[in-house]
């Protein structure tokens, strides 16, 4: 079967490539899938600049959502059957012909969607429905501040946090040209990171702070956004964009004093300890999808020959909201 490639660490695309694999059969408790549509993730990015914790080995065939038909069970698995549509969380291997993931990962795809519709799910919205519920606790008519707010995530974190009852929205994104993209995801303002930002956003919240921060940019805004917190706010870091080594978490005594709560996420995290909470939220997106509660309007490349220049535009920041390959 065909596979996007990366054969070693880069910044570039220059070791990405398409080339041929042996086609994976699914071992007992996993399910193989004929990919139809594979979501692109700046974790693809991640993964093949060389971050720690992203590539398990040299080739490396990156994707993590994929939308499908059954290919085939493996042992103790008794369905889906065979050529239903899915949607699954992959962790790896998604860009390619024929995904193998555990079946608790597996959902069915309700009728009216497409699959390029279905492939945003496993990944994008998936991890906002996580990032808002279990691991954010968002509460009715929390305000909310998103870091990287035009990009695949943020967009999808500005439809769902209205579903959820969100008060005010915030988001930030990393150039004045990204504003607009975060603008019609549903933001009620957009402030560009710098000097400044901790000003507008108490002026947004007529100073009283945010009570949830999601932020993918490391530590690299850690310090403000303790600054931009509410007492009894709660602080999500949940990515690591800039591919910096992360600093350490302030001291115990800044979190007494402020009140406030720094956590973590990781999506690959919940498929491996807890796949039920990864299965539940995708679900929930797929039925709010096919309901007309969310929209999304992917931009769909053709093929994996064009995966490693929709993966760069994410790399650049040039990239505004999702990247589909249709296959």
């Amino acid at each position: 079967m065909r596979a996007l490639l990366f054969d070693q660490p880069a910044a570039d695309t220059s070791t990405t490539r398409v080339g041929e694999v042996a086609t994976p059969e699914p071992g007992p408790g996993e399910v193989a899938i004929d990919v139809r549509a594979a979501g692109v993730n700046f974790i693809d990015v991640m993964a093949r600049r060389g971050d720690a914790g992203y590539a398990t080995g040299w080739p490396f065939v990156p994707g993590l959502e994929v939308a499908g038909t059954v290919r085939s069970l493996g042992a103790g698995v008794s369905g889906p059957a065979v050529g239903t549509p899915v949607a699954a969380f992959t962790a790896t291997g998604g860009l390619a012909d024929v995904a193998v993931v555990r079946g608790e990962l597996v959902v069915e795809i309700p009728a009216g969607l497409s699959f390029e519709q279905a492939a945003v799910a496993p990944g994008t919205l998936t991890t906002a429905a996580l990032l808002l519920g279990p691991t954010g606790r968002l509460r009715e008519g929390d305000s909310v501040l998103v870091h990287s707010a035009a990009g695949g995530v943020g967009q999808a974190l500005a439809s769902l946090a209205r579903l959820h009852g969100a008060g005010l929205l915030l988001g930030t994104v990393g150039g004045a040209g990204r504003a607009a993209a975060a603008e019609k995801a549903g933001y009620d303002a957009v402030v560009v990171r710098g000097d400044g930002i901790v000003d507008r956003v108490r002026e947004l919240t007529d100073g009283r702070g945010v009570d949830l921060i999601l932020d993918p940019q490391g530590t690299d805004w850690i310090e403000t956004d303790l600054e931009l917190v509410a007492a009894g706010g709660r602080i999500v870091l949940f990515g690591n964009a800039g591919g910096t080594p992360l600093a350490s978490l302030p001291a115990a005594g800044r979190l007494f004093g402020g009140n406030a709560a720094i956590g973590g996420f990781s999506i690959r995290g919940y498929a491996a300890k807890a796949p039920w909470m990864v299965a539940e939220a995708l679900s929930e997106v797929l039925q709010r999808l096919s309901r007309g509660e969310l929209q999304v309007e992917p931009t769909v490349v053709d093929g994996l020959e064009n995966a490693p220049e929709a993966q760069q535009a994410l790399a650049d920041g040039r990239g505004e909201g999702k990247y589909v390959v249709r296959l």
